[in-house]
């Protein structure tokens, strides 16, 4: 069978799915007594194999400490709807993941625990950089994410080797320019024929492998590195429709509807079901040969029999990649606040949870990477490839920015115009600057500032 993502949702998070085993578990929820006992929950979202992961780290805290009993609530759809009912009814659960815009709205709102006074009870909390937390307010910090991940170029070896074609560089500093990316990918597409795009002959209609998948969703990374935001340093004016942002979106409709060595919506069969098939699905089959996407494909790569590679991103003035977070909040009013914190800290580190080594976070406090023992307690020889340390590391720590999502008030009403329009760019149906003006008229009135952080711009 195969795996489908949806296109323009943000993976894991707003997946299709049903709720009814969700719904069931939060009927009469609320924070609890189990005897003389403490009964707490904790609601995530997440795959299969991210709730394996994350019931076997809640039933080592209960067994850790005496007398706390946790309920794990895996929501695996449509999620914000969830999360929005149990507000509406006044029952969030103790410790929840939540969207950075969400979690703004609801800390905003007075539903979540301020971190700030309890970080110097808690080093694990206290010593992380001061980018890794959620202010809403100048000193109001609604809490800190568990993990980074960050967009990459991933690849099938054995596909590349076969071609003689170089993999992607695995050092920033040796990012290909936008030509060289679109003229390696030119030579691994080919018809059914065996032609290439650039070949006269060459049949668009019967591809049997592209060169490279490009989603549109990735469009930030690009972007950054060519200069370009989606606002200003003060948040209020769009930039949108700048050159820099401008011919980025043109250049990944023009490697998708010009150069065709990317495949559209339609010829991955998503135009009509709003799902692709997963990138490992994609390299597995050699449907694709490289494929852009988020560290997290590594959890299902690494249970892949599959020999792949990854490498930095294709870089226009500087090599930049977008770091994405997610935070982890206490609501407020939490009945054992203690023991809540307690849980709160457990889930964040590495050492309790095997979705480090599995592949599918990568930690966030700076031992984890420039400890040589603590380095080892997560990365996973068998699961991360032998380029991972400079290609996603060192990439992380020198060449990252933070998704404007997590920075940008008012994002949510910000992505529901931006997604459409960037659709049509997509799919080719008007060039880049036409849409891209249209929507930064529409942008700029929805815009509010940036929210409090020492990475809000950069």
């Amino acid at each position: 069978m195969i795996m489908v993502q949806p296109v323009w949702q943000r993976r894991r998070f707003l997946a299709t799915a049903g709720l009814a085993g969700a719904a069931a578990a939060l009927s009469g929820c609320g924070g609890s007594s189990t005897g003389s006992g403490v009964g707490l929950r904790y609601m995530y979202w997440g795959s299969a194999f991210e709730k394996r992961g994350i019931e076997q780290m809640l039933d080592q805290f209960g067994d850790e400490h005496p007398g706390v009993t946790v309920e794990p609530i895996h929501v695996p759809g449509d999620y914000e709807t969830k999360i929005n009912t149990l507000v509406a009814s006044n029952d969030l659960p103790d410790v929840a993941y939540l969207g950075a815009a969400t979690a703004y709205r609801l800390a905003e709102q007075g539903k979540l625990l301020d971190l700030e006074p309890h970080l110097k009870d808690y080093p694990l909390l206290a010593d992380r950089s001061p980018g890794s937390y959620f202010y809403w307010a100048e000193g109001k910090n609604l809490g800190t994410h568990a993990s980074n991940q960050i967009i990459l170029t991933w690849y099938n070896r054995a596909t590349l080797t076969a071609a003689g074609v170089e993999p992607p560089p695995a050092v920033a500093a040796d990012a290909w320019d936008w030509d060289t990316l679109i003229n390696t990918a030119d030579r691994l597409t080919v018809d059914r024929d065996g032609r290439h795009p650039s070949e006269a002959g060459f049949n668009a209609d019967q591809v049997a492998q592209f060169g490279l998948s490009l989603p549109m969703t990735h469009w930030y990374s690009l972007v950054r590195s060519n200069g370009g935001n989606i606002a200003d340093e003060a948040g209020t004016r769009c930039l949108l429709n700048t050159p820099e942002v401008i011919e980025v979106f043109q250049r990944m409709q023009d490697a998708v509807h010009r150069h065709r060595v990317s495949p559209s919506p339609a010829q991955l069969g998503a135009a009509e079901s709003g799902s692709a098939p997963t990138t490992t699905v994609l390299l597995q089959t050699k449907r694709v040969a490289m494929a852009i996407d988020g560290h997290w494909t590594l959890l299902d790569l690494g249970q892949s029999d599959l020999d792949y590679g990854v490498g930095v991103l294709p870089a226009f003035q500087e090599p930049i990649t977008q770091r994405n977070r997610t935070p982890r909040v206490i609501r407020s009013g939490a009945e054992h606040l203690e023991q809540t914190l307690q849980l709160y800290t457990y889930a964040m580190d590495p050492e309790h949870i095997d979705l480090f080594r599995a592949g599918l976070w990568m930690p966030v406090d700076e031992k984890y990477f420039t400890d040589e023992t603590a380095l080892a307690t997560w990365i996973n020889p068998d699961v991360h490839p032998p380029e991972f340390k400079t290609a996603a590391i060192d990439y992380m720590i020198n060449n990252s920015v933070t998704g404007y999502a997590e920075r940008l008030k008012n994002a949510t009403a910000i992505n529901e115009v931006v997604t459409p329009a960037l659709q049509q760019i997509e799919l080719g149906t008007r060039p880049a600057a036409d849409v891209l003006n249209e929507l930064a008229a529409k942008v700029e009135p929805l815009l509010q500032g940036w929210y409090p952080g020492p990475e809000t711009y950069r």
